[in-house]
């Protein structure tokens, strides 16, 4: 009998450590996601009134969950019945990942500052607007908000499974579930942190006072509300890098001939006198983003070219 318990104590610890370094794996994995994951969410919640900001979070979260519930059973059933989908379906939210990666690129270089400060502008006048049914704008923004999780929740699944490939049913049960949890919680009580960052700092601004602690206060205060719109950005920054980082990286994995050669040629780098380590850790990096950035300015033409095609032409009107 304590021959048998032990062995099961055992088994556990073997599965936990198993679990453990899946999820630390999957996570690195994730990161490029779980960064524009952020930043897209915190933008979603923008032009909704202060007081609405957590309860539209917190609908958003719900959402998330609900997304997530319909994932995790799919990837776990692929994984069971159709192992061959993993690799393609890998393959593809890598190249979605790009893609999104791209549209920001081309965006930023295809709209001008007057463009986007033209929509923030009429966003303002909406809320503004005593006529607007502030309601249904909320309910749009939360459908829209879900929508979108939907695609990077179904990613940070697809790029999870793939992580878990080939482990034991329970492990992947136990890693995908565990990292859909962590993720949403995690994702989400940044992202009301972030939303009600200015609220903080506003508060802090004008505390009354005197004294110095009142006066550190008035000054971090001031500090965080000029703080806000830089971290914004800086979350889209490093979401966007993220992006192509990890969907280049899915796709050179993907590749078996690419993968060995970008191994190959990081191990020749690795042999430069003084700086091969350095030379060894970002060429991988270096390869995986430009493979990214590719893949994605391919997609956009494709998914464009298909736009294109699909739109009807317009009747032309005689005489002009």
């Amino acid at each position: 009998m304590a021959t048998s318990l032990l062995a099961l104590i055992d088994d556990i610890a073997s599965v936990l450590d198993d679990v453990a370094l899946l999820s630390k794996v999957a996570a690195k994995k994730t990161a490029g996601v779980l960064g524009d994951d952020l930043a897209l969410n915190a933008e979603q919640v923008s032009g909704v009134k202060a007081e609405r900001e957590l309860p539209v979070v917190w609908a958003v979260a719900k959402g998330s969950f609900i997304n997530k519930a319909i994932l995790v059973p799919a990837a776990l059933a692929i994984s069971a019945w159709a192992p061959w989908a993993v690799t393609p379906l890998l393959m593809v939210g890598g190249a979605f990942l790009c893609y999104e990666g791209f549209e920001k690129l081309a965006h930023k270089f295809t709209h001008s500052a007057s463009d986007d400060a033209a929509s923030q502008k009429a966003l303002v006048n909406a809320i503004a607007d005593s006529d607007i049914d502030l309601v249904a704008l909320e309910k749009d923004k939360i459908k829209g908000a879900v929508r979108t999780d939907f695609i990077l929740s179904a990613e940070i699944v697809a790029i999870t499974l793939g992580t878990v490939q080939g482990a034991p049913f329970t492990t992947q049960v136990v890693v995908l579930s565990g990292m859909a949890i962590a993720m949403t919680v995690g994702v989400y009580g940044v992202v009301a942190g972030i939303v009600k960052l200015d609220d903080g700092g506003l508060y802090l601004s004008k505390r009354a006072g005197t004294g110095a602690w009142a006066g550190f206060q008035r000054r971090l205060g001031r500090g965080i509300l000029g703080m806000a719109p830089w971290l914004m950005k800086g979350l889209s920054v490093a979401g966007t890098v993220a992006m192509f980082l990890v969907g280049g990286g899915i796709l050179t994995h993907g590749v078996g001939v690419l993968s060995h050669g970008i191994e190959a040629l990081a191990q020749r780098a690795g042999e430069v006198a003084g700086i091969g380590k350095v030379l060894e850790a970002i060429t991988p990096m270096t390869i995986n983003a430009l493979v990214g950035v590719v893949a994605g300015a391919v997609v956009l033409m494709g998914v464009t070219l298909v736009q294109r095609l699909r739109k009807p032409e317009t009747q032309k009107i005689p005489g002009h």
